[in-house]
């Protein structure tokens, strides 16, 4: 696979102790990153050029294209003058759904709802998660994003990128994806994790950005029956959760944080279970 910059450093003028300076500084780069299946291109996502396959599992995943990482026969990454095509070669099977999905799309977006053309697929039925018996105690929630925190090498150089990582009690993260989108590092995520064999019901999805609906509905495909924030959730997000039976923890900041759906799967430090559960 073609290796790709992630950063570059760029001049600046920055304001410090009340004095301006001339300094450098790293950004993060933003590509085009196209997928394309069976040489037809499906959707083109500005992202951080790093993680590509693991991004293009995880995308198909989340967005339906398959259901298990083995559909996928080969991934070939090329590089494009102004942004890079990810080749996609399905099996005969999922090739074949994808053909016939592709006969009544409107057209590719990349804004995190790909190939949709009306309401009803915006709001999609999200998968249950309702019957997991996965719980997380209080420490274990702070623990998450305390971990995430420390283990995002793109944003502590660049301050400008997602993080989502994928913890599991007793191991702490087992993955953590970055990426300029949200969705992005999400997907990468996914691919991450699906491709080493962890099944998102055995953890918690941890995330660095706000609870969107989508978000919920990436993070119940997996299965996992966790979603813990930084930053808050939206409306639809939370109900999303609940009708899937999720927990969804948000606005996790230090040894605080909130809890919106799903307070029964929330045990104390000392293992003693809230509610019914």
């Amino acid at each position: 696979m073609p290796d790709f910059s992630t950063t570059t450093k760029v001049a600046e003028i920055a304001r410090r102790n009340g004095l301006l300076a001339e300094g450098e500084r790293f950004v993060p780069e933003e590509t085009p990153v196209a997928f394309s299946y069976a040489g037809s291109t499906h959707a083109v996502m500005m992202a951080t050029p790093a993680d590509l396959e693991d991004f293009a599992v995880g995308f198909s995943l989340t967005e339906g294209i398959i259901t298990d990482p083995g559909e996928i026969e080969t991934i070939e990454v090329l590089a494009e003058d102004k942004g890079i095509d990810v080749q996609i070669r399905l099996a005969d099977a999922q090739n074949d759904a994808l053909t016939a999905r592709r006969r009544h799309m409107a057209g590719p977006v990349g804004c995190g709802l790909c190939g949709i053309e009306s309401i009803e697929q915006a709001v999609r039925v999200t998968p249950s998660v309702r019957t997991s018996s996965l719980t997380l105690s209080e420490d274990a929630v702070i623990e998450a994003v305390r971990l995430l925190n420390g283990q995002q090498p793109l944003y502590m150089v660049t301050r400008a990128v997602h993080g989502a990582g994928f913890y599991v009690p007793g191991d702490g993260l087992i993955a953590v994806r970055e990426d300029v989108g949200r969705h992005n590092a999400l997907d990468k995520l996914v691919g991450a994790a699906r491709r080493a064999g962890h099944a998102g019901s055995a953890g918690a999805v941890v995330v660095t950005s706000r609870v969107s609906v989508e978000m919920v509905q990436k993070t119940a495909i997996i299965g996992s029956p966790f979603i813990i924030a930084i930053s808050a959730p939206t409306a639809l997000a939370i109900r999303t959760a609940e009708e899937a039976g999720m927990t969804l923890i948000a606005l996790v900041r230090g040894e605080e944080f909130e809890i919106f759906t799903g307070a029964e799967r929330i045990v104390s430090g000392t293992q003693r279970r809230i509610g019914n559960g």
